[in-house]
């Protein structure tokens, strides 16, 4: 409780999280820990987030531990990033920093690992094998756990399994969604900055009108999903930002468009990867304008169906077995999915409130912090149990 509130009290967001990771590492030491800094930031990264409006952020501020030794090896993976958000509940450990809150509850992740860390480490003799430790930032940018990935996480000791977990303000305390297969959408953004020449407003034959091309370009995108997507398959495509022109007399050089896909099937999401790019160069060339487009891409977080298998019973020693429910896939995206696509994974959600509370991302947000201790019981016991099923 004393960490997950110390980190509530002091939110920070993105790669760059120095207070969050300095707070971490000082944890870890307590506990007596090995730990190293983990992820680099890219310059074409930094340039691409600062292209979409982002901070500019050089340093990723991630936290590699490790405990026990050789193999095999599972990660227990927390993410530390907060979000722009004005809190609006009053308590004794209220966000300190106007504009940003912890309304996902990665506070809370990092608490329930700090005390899954004090367990393992109570019980490191009976390990049978390595437990790493992963502390992410730049969960809420989709990419942190990518500049992790890049920086060698998953190497030295080779992670052959991971586990990891989300609170749900909104889900009844205590219980456990489990989730086998696909559990989070894809999510794809595109950036389009469009370049036209600007005029007088009485002249639009003299110019190139970037306002008009974005706005077919938005008609163009939309009616692509109406068109191209199986019936059966659950796409969405949400335009967020149109910009473009500050007058009514003058047409526009520049407008830009942002938008994003969310998908679960891959089949229907490669389809869409390829046509979107297809149709924006075709509407945007076919007005006689130019453009840059800026692209992220997260993938799908996916539930290994035999590794979950394996560790449901560890699970429900935990919570037991009238406490694990299958609320079926989450809509938004998760950046667990870059580990989840490279080693067998589970990624389950742990309610900390009840029905019509409010979610995530939400500035109301609050919690049942009792709900804590069996995050914390959770990571330990799912590591502790699958490193000796291993050697059965």
């Amino acid at each position: 409780m004393k960490d997950r509130r110390y980190l509530h009290e002091n939110p920070e967001l993105g790669f760059d999280l120095p207070n969050t990771q300095k707070y971490i590492q000082q944890r870890l030491d307590e506990i007596g820990i090995e730990h190293k800094p983990c992820g680099i930031v890219p310059q074409e990264i930094r340039e691409k987030y600062a292209r979409a409006g982002f901070a500019e952020q050089a340093n990723c501020t991630g936290v590699i531990a490790t405990i026990g030794q050789g193999s095999p090896c599972i990660l227990l993976r927390a993410d530390m990033d907060a979000l722009p958000i004005e809190e609006e509940v009053e308590s004794e450990f209220k966000s300190k920093k106007p504009g940003l809150m912890h309304a996902c509850g990665h506070d809370s992740h990092v608490a329930m690992l700090l005390g899954a860390a004090q367990l393992l480490k109570d019980h490191e003799g009976e390990l049978e094998g390595t437990v790493k430790l992963f502390f992410q930032p730049g969960e809420e940018w989709g990419y942190g756990s990518k500049l992790m990935i890049d920086d060698g996480a998953l190497e030295n000791p080779k992670v052959d399994a991971a586990f990891g977990i989300h609170i749900m303000p909104d889900q009844q305390a205590g219980t456990l969604s489990v989730t086998k297969g696909t559990l989070t959408q894809a999510m794809d953004t595109y950036i389009v900055d469009i370049k036209g020449s600007g005029g007088h407003s009485s002249q639009p034959h003299k110019t190139i009108d970037a306002n008009m091309i974005m706005n077919q370009l938005y008609t163009s995108l939309n009616l692509l999903f109406t068109r191209e997507v199986p019936p059966n398959q659950n796409v969405t495509f949400s335009v967020g930002s149109l910009n473009g022109g500050t007058v009514t007399n003058v047409i526009p050089d520049k407008a830009v468009l942002s938008g994003n896909m969310r998908s679960y099937d891959q089949k229907t999401r490669d389809h869409l990867c390829q046509r979107i790019p297809e149709m924006i160069d075709h509407v945007v060339k076919a007005w006689r304008g130019d453009y840059n487009t800026t692209e992220f891409h997260t993938p799908t977080t996916y539930n290994d169906p035999s590794f979950i298998d394996e560790i449901n019973s560890y699970m429900e020693d935990v919570v037991g077995l009238e406490n694990i429910v299958d609320n079926g896939p989450m809509s938004g995206s998760e950046d667990f999915s870059y580990i989840s696509q490279l080693v067998p994974s589970a990624f389950v959600v742990l309610g900390t409130g009840k029905e019509g509370e409010a979610p995530v991302h939400n500035p109301r947000m609050k919690q049942d912090e009792d709900i804590f201790k069996y995050g914390a019981a959770l990571h330990a016991n799912v590591a502790i149990e699958w490193l000796k099923s291993q050697h059965k």
